[in-house]
């Protein structure tokens, strides 16, 4: 598999070193391969599928039911009971199991290289197979930023918690060799669960940095001679791609919005009752499982926002094309009717500064505009397609755009405000 994603990336990339390049893309994929293997196993032969719904069962659900009745630990002193452990181990949980029954699906009716669109990126430029490229790479940083932080302030608070615990903590036959072994698989548990949640959410993101790659790269044919039909065909294929990424994850994106604000809910339904004992013994393992599953979803619902504005912005960008090329037109007689021109001078922008974010989508420099250009008619109806056509990624039909953020964001506050209205009394 390796080596197909290889020969797909440095297909038609004469104008690289083709030793530096395969080296580099080699090492990067490599590696991005062996993390997914934690997950995926190689779905390639039936023993190998079997392995990893085995682990998955042993590290997601086995491990954790067993710790929590035996590790309740109701006889233990204040600073080792564990309270909350419930509302730690059953969301993680149930976010390992939607990240992994996805992840599942994906390889065995996608693979890693349709699923990746790896096997259209022959297709693409030059600029946009680069950029996927140091995407692939970010990527592994990005999962390992977000895993390993988390992975060691948790090991921290276990290593603590079973050597500080003494006789209170149950065991069988050796103390010491007891607590190591059960130490050492409720740290490969929690490693395993923010692993595969972590990497669906990583992977999301990946998916929509090529659209935006690919979108970036299809603004540019405002800035050349092109055809209302080659311009509808390209954007016809993007919207396609962005269509099926948000049927691939539109449940793993509904259902973990669902699990997060219940999780959250009852965490802050539970630790604000007055009898409750809050402390970094009791409720840190229960922040950090907040976190972790707040991260993961701010990750989805922010990918989603960015390629929708980035995709909503082709509009605007279409319009003020329109809008340029219809002024600079009427302006030209018969003698420049043959001669590229810009709408504006070099001078028309003199502070020479730019906006947060601007890029080939999003700024306020005005199109060039070629004699031969479309005419009004065509772009006019070019105009009321892309009105009509908006792409984005959808959940079921629902536009994700900052509009749904902002929705969103005001739900959780208000369910927030009433939940601390209801357990917080101030005498």
């Amino acid at each position: 598999m390796e080596a197909e994603v290889k020969k797909l990336l440095l297909s038609r990339n004469d104008s690289i070193s083709t030793g530096q390049s395969i080296h580099e893309t080699n090492s990067e994929l490599k590696s991005y391969s062996s993390g997914l293997k934690w997950v995926f196993l190689d779905y390639s032969s039936l023993w190998r599928a079997g392995l990893s719904w085995s682990i998955f069962f042993l590290l997601n659900i086995g491990v954790p039911i067993v710790s929590h009745f035996v590790f309740s630990c109701s006889n233990c002193d204040p600073s080792h009971k564990r309270p909350y452990d419930s509302l730690v181990q059953l969301p993680l949980s149930l976010f390992g199991a939607i990240s992994f029954i996805s992840l599942s699906s994906f390889a065995r009716i996608y693979g890693l290289r349709k699923f990746l669109f790896l096997d259209k990126l022959s297709e693409e430029s030059e600029k946009v197979r680069e950029g996927y490229k140091q995407q692939l790479h970010k990527s592994m940083k990005l999962l390992s930023a977000f895993v390993l932080p988390c992975f060691l302030a948790d090991s921290v608070y276990k290593i603590w918690w079973f050597t500080s615990g003494g006789t209170q903590i149950p065991y069988l036959y050796d103390t010491y060799l007891s607590k190591t072994i059960v130490c050492v698989l409720l740290m490969c548990s929690w490693l395993y669960r923010i692993s595969i949640c972590f990497l669906v959410c990583v992977l999301f993101k990946l998916t929509c940095s090529l659209q935006i790659l690919r979108l970036q790269d299809f603004a540019q044919v405002f800035e050349r001679e092109s055809d209302v039909a080659s311009i509808t065909i390209e954007h016809l294929r993007i919207r396609r791609n962005l269509r099926v990424i948000s049927h691939r994850f539109r449940l793993f994106i509904l259902s973990t919005l669902i699990l997060v604000t219940l999780s959250q809910f009852m965490s802050l339904l539970v630790t604000t009752k007055p009898s409750s004992t809050i402390n970094i013994s009791t409720t840190g393992e229960l922040a950090l499982c907040s976190i972790t599953l707040v991260t993961g979803l701010f990750i989805c619902l922010r990918s989603a926002a960015k390629i929708t504005h980035k995709a909503q912005a082709i509009t605007s960008l279409a319009t003020k094309w329109h809008a340029c090329a219809t002024i600079e037109l009427d302006e030209l007689d018969d003698e420049i009717a043959t001669i590229d021109r810009y709408a504006v001078t070099s001078g028309w922008d003199t502070d020479n500064e730019e906006g947060d974010g601007d890029d080939v989508l999003d700024n306020t420099n005005m199109v060039p505009i070629f004699a031969n250009t479309i005419s009004y008619q065509k772009r006019q109806a070019l105009m009321t397609y892309f009105k009509h056509n908006k792409a984005g990624i959808t959940v079921y039909g629902f536009m994700l755009d900052r509009t749904w953020l902002r929705m969103i964001v005001a739900v959780q506050i208000s369910l927030t405000l009433w939940t601390l209205k209801k357990t917080i009394v101030i005498s």
